[in-house]
């Protein structure tokens, strides 16, 4: 792991376990670490290496399986430099940047610690230490051995720590490392809140020896219920392998192959209610596999392209929608993304813009956000953050966006409400990108052939002609393009209606971001309105409307951006002070001039195809 350290690379490969994803883990046993951690900065990394590199001593080693005080009391000679046991206490999940006023800003490693108390389960049983994420890099010991690490901000990750757990008090030991390299997926340089720390939920998930470790159910493109699954453990081959759902009274039984797979369909039965905004019907699926028992709640619809049009459900439906950062209401957000925080904006869109679509940016969001949506109603564009300055070259690079794309796909499959896989956010076109973001396109397909591909693509302009030509869009299932004239650009916001666009192709084509920054509560009435103020927005979002209306293979708006978000590198004085102005909210919840535009537009767009 780069960022901290040759040594703690070498310290840990020896030990390491492999990462899984465990999906539908939330559903399953498990005991909950979330709350009280204790929690100290690591600046200069010295819990990583030595002055000249070598392996941390002794007084500088966050994760001993020690009580530091114990010990010095014990060996008046001893020398530490830290105390995990007296340092400050936080509640987790949550970014660090909440812990104190001076972390606002910080970039680099930090160590944590808790203590908890395990009963061993009884013989034929394996627990996994399970992280909802942690940003960006994370080292994890437990007892005072490594168990593994991880790389990348957004998505889960699990050791399998039946060893190494001990009847009665364990100590876990968490160094989180938020420092990026130009390397790293995303690169250093963005346009929201990096958020460094555990931000998800952590667990201990306990399963049989033998266990599903991946299922994936859905509806295929031929009308059938088909289902992969994938079993983990010494039995996993040549095993009996039931689906079930109990609602459909539908059932299927068979034998995994030598390597623990198996794939399988059977017929839709008639009573299926296919899932959709407007009837957004789960069903409980079990999959049992010897003394397993997998269950998840999934919804079975079909998404498509035909011509320029999206179908859903094999019908023709307009995507109403709107981006948004997971990023929580309130003055201080620190990524605690809780179903009560995430219902709150989901409801901003789904009742107060009579929105169908979200654009869950930039990056893979929590999965009980993408449970949400599910039973919420709400179409999800889902991505990774391969965004702007990507090092297309890199080898690691893109070994680290394709497992990115693995493990956010493996997560959430089986979620009826994703219809759109993003691979990328305006990338700068270069053979080298083609290449890199086609492996990605691949990846995603050889994932998961149900959804539809994306990227948010950049466009040419000649006048107020706009050009659809990064060669991307031949590779793409849908296009996508974020536009800002009017705002990145002088153009008269009466203009803009009369901007035109061309595409190459025929395909259904996303705005998937326009915008304009407004001050809550700044109002200016001039007859021509200032920027940042609510009437300069509200009149963008008239005008590019009115644009968007005139383009026919338009199939859908995911305007930037719901909330008003923290950004650093966004620092006027007055308007901005470290937040990205563009939502239609305030970061508080208030509703800005330009809500009202939008939501008026979808509500007529709403009632014209009959769709809620």
């Amino acid at each position: 792991m780069r960022r901290i350290g040759l040594a703690l690379v070498v310290l840990l490969a020896p030990l390491a376990a492999s990462a899984q994803t465990l999906v539908a883990a939330d559903l399953r046993e498990n005991q909950s670490l979330d709350g009280a951690w204790h929690w100290s900065v690591d600046p200069y990394r010295d819990g990583v290496a030595g002055f000249h590199g070598g392996p941390p001593s002794e007084s500088t080693a966050r994760y001993q399986d020690r009580i530091q005080a114990d010990e010095a009391a014990k060996r008046p000679t001893a020398l530490f430099e830290f105390d995990m046991q007296r340092s400050a206490i936080t509640h987790l999940p949550g970014s660090w940047i909440g812990h104190a006023p001076e972390m606002r800003y910080y970039q680099g490693l930090v160590w944590y610690q808790r203590t908890f108390d395990y009963t061993p389960t009884g013989p034929g049983k394996r627990v996994y230490l399970r992280f909802g994420s942690a940003d960006y890099a994370a080292s994890v010991f437990l007892n005072g051995k490594p168990v593994g690490k991880h790389v990348g901000a957004f998505t889960p990750f699990a050791f399998d720590v039946t060893d190494r757990l001990r009847p009665g008090s364990n100590q876990i030991t968490v160094g989180v490392d938020s420092a990026r390299t130009d390397s790293d997926v995303p690169p250093p340089v963005t346009d929201w809140e990096t958020y460094g720390g555990i931000t998800r939920s952590v667990r201990l998930v306990t399963v049989p020896e033998t266990f599903v470790d991946d299922a994936f159910v859905r509806l295929d493109k031929d009308g059938r219920i088909a289902v992969s699954a994938q079993l983990l453990g010494p039995q996993a081959a040549n095993a009996t392998i039931r689906l079930a759902i109990p609602a459909l009274g539908s059932a299927l039984e068979g034998r995994t192959d030598g390597e623990g797979k198996w794939s399988a369909s059977l017929p839709a039965p008639r009573g299926l209610k296919r899932w959709s905004p407007e009837n957004p019907t789960l069903y409980d699926v079990q999959i049992t596999a010897g003394a397993d028992h997998f269950a998840d709640r999934v919804g079975f619809r079909t998404i498509e392209v035909q011509g320029d049009r999206i179908l859903l459900n094999g019908k023709s439906i307009f995507l109403r929608g709107i981006s948004m950062h997971e990023e929580e209401l309130g003055k201080d957000p620190v990524r605690a993304m809780s179903p009560a925080a995430a219902r709150a904006l989901f409801a901003e869109i789904k009742q107060g813009l009579h929105g169908n679509f979200v654009r869950l940016a930039h990056y893979p969001h929590d999965e009980g956000t993408t449970r949400l949506a599910d039973e919420m109603g709400l179409l999800v564009w889902s991505e990774v953050p391969v965004y702007w300055r990507v090092a297309w070259g890199n080898p690691e690079t893109l070994a680290t966006a394709r497992r990115m794309i693995a493990e956010n796909i493996r997560r959430d499959r089986n979620r009826a409400a994703i219809v759109l896989w993003s691979v990328a956010n305006e990338t700068p076109v270069s053979d080298a990108r083609n290449a890199f973001l086609r492996t990605l396109i691949g990846d995603v397909r050889a994932l998961d052939d149900s959804r539809l591909v994306t990227a948010a693509l950049l466009s040419a302009r000649k006048g107020k002609e706009m050009r659809i030509d990064d060669p991307l869009v031949n590779d793409l299932d849908v296009m996508a393009i974020n536009t800002y004239n009017g705002w990145y650009s002088d153009d008269p916001l009466a203009e803009l209606p009369s901007f035109t666009w061309a595409s190459p192709v025929t395909k259904p084509l996303i705005f998937s971001e326009f915008g304009a920054d407004a001050l809550y509560g700044y109002h200016d009435g001039a007859a021509a309105p200032h920027k940042f103020s609510e009437e300069y927005q509200a009149e963008y979002y008239r005008r590019t409307l009115e644009m968007a209306a005139k383009v026919p293979f338009v199939r859908g708006l995911s305007p930037w951006i719901l909330k008003d978000f923290r950004s650093p590198r966004r620092q006027h004085p007055v308007y901005q002070q470290g937040w990205n102005r563009k939502g239609l909210i305030s970061e508080t919840g208030q509703r800005k001039l330009a809500f009202g535009v939008l939501a008026e537009e979808y509500r007529r767009r709403a009632e014209r195809t009959g769709e809620r």
